[in-house]
């Protein structure tokens, strides 16, 4: 089968450190160009990777190539005025999370979307952790068998900490200047300083706000944000509780981000490293307490040495030749921009201020 052949828009520093090295180094794909702003950038980093061609804008790329796929890697406040233009090509795109700065731009990619004959996946990579995936498919097989009773709570913790884990050793940097770009309106219905906490929480726990709805395995709504601004409390469609706690305290060179799923006679639990950690993957740990004399177990699996954006890399490319993957779809991020903002609500009480 002919490789499938993806084009850049962007080869910033997650551009490069968090796609392009991993999609370089995938057998069945082909970085074939890359639209870069910066030219010397762009020509660097072409140089590195083996890739043959650079373009000085997406629209030039478009039209000069014929690609299987696109990773767009902007900033989010970019995707209401890039992503129009991307799906036009007809091609499944990938962008980085989350899916745009407010609920107006969200509104606006999905109708572009849907005139199209695209795909778009939000890189949630945390759903591609092989800690993530595996565990995912033992709560589906718990939920089913009943073994373990009933699916009791969810809870996701994100401390602060060294998300980097020297993951931008190799970036490739210019002297190029950046030139003006077009940014996505913010929030009409919020004053200056909720859209400074409403782009703040978006920024840095919409990937908590995701992988909740991914482990409930349903939609959920916000009940209750702890005016500490530290607990977001939610409960699923089905009624079952789920909380995130956000930086209930700090690290400074560790990362101990975790998720519990937990069933009456025991749990599913997932301990995530640093985002930009290479050849590593999740822990998961299955502990049943079947009680009646049982002897309770605790179950740690093997996952393969693969992190979480190479495996969404390897995802975005199967999803491209038609198979089923955990990536996220735009309908379902922009479920997560409605979240963040019924949070803020719930946290302020009003808007406008």
């Amino acid at each position: 089968m002919d490789k499938v052949k993806i084009g850049f828009v962007g080869v910033g520093g997650m551009g490069q450190c968090a796609h392009l090295k991993n999609y370089a180094s995938i057998p069945e794909c082909e970085v074939v160009a890359i639209a870069e702003v910066r030219p010397e950038l762009g020509h660097k980093v072409a140089a590195k990777y083996g890739i043959g061609r650079v373009y000085p804008d997406h629209a030039t790329m478009l039209a000069s190539e014929k690609l299987d796929g696109i990773v767009a890697s902007q900033p989010y406040s970019r995707h209401g005025v890039l992503l129009p233009d991307l799906f036009k090509a007809g091609v499944p795109v990938l962008t980085e999370k989350p899916l745009t700065c407010s609920i107006e731009a969200g509104e606006k990619i999905l109708a572009a979307l849907r005139s199209s004959q695209a795909a778009h996946y939000v890189g949630y990579h945390k759903r591609s952790d092989p800690a993530t995936m595996y565990a995912v498919n033992e709560i589906a097989r718990l939920k089913a068998s009943g073994e373990l009773g009933k699916l009791k709570y969810v809870r996701l913790s994100m401390p602060a900490g060294d998300w980097v884990a020297n993951g931008f050793l190799g970036l490739v940097h210019s002297q190029d200047t950046m030139p003006a770009l077009k940014y996505d309106s913010p929030p009409s219905d919020m004053g200056p300083e909720t859209r400074k906490e409403y782009d703040s929480f978006v920024n840095y726990y919409i990937h908590q706000v995701n992988l909740l709805r991914h482990l409930f395995g349903e939609n959920y709504a916000v009940s209750y944000a702890d005016p500490a601004g530290v607990l977001l409390v939610a409960h699923s469609n089905s009624g079952v509780p789920g909380t995130i706690e956000m930086s209930p305290y700090c690290t400074t060179i560790d990362w101990q981000e975790s998720a519990m799923v937990a069933f009456e006679r025991g749990y599913v639990l997932i301990e995530l490293p640093a985002p930009l950690a290479s050849n590593r993957p999740g822990q998961v740990t299955v502990y049943r307490d079947p009680g009646n004399g049982v002897t309770p177990q605790k179950i740690v699996p093997q996952l393969p040495w693969v992190h979480a954006m190479r495996q969404q890399a390897i995802n975005f490319i199967k999803a491209i030749q038609g198979e089923s993957t955990p990536l996220c779809q735009a309908e379902e991020a922009f479920d997560d921009l409605k979240i963040a903002r019924d949070y803020i609500v719930a946290l302020k009480g009003a808007l406008s201020a």
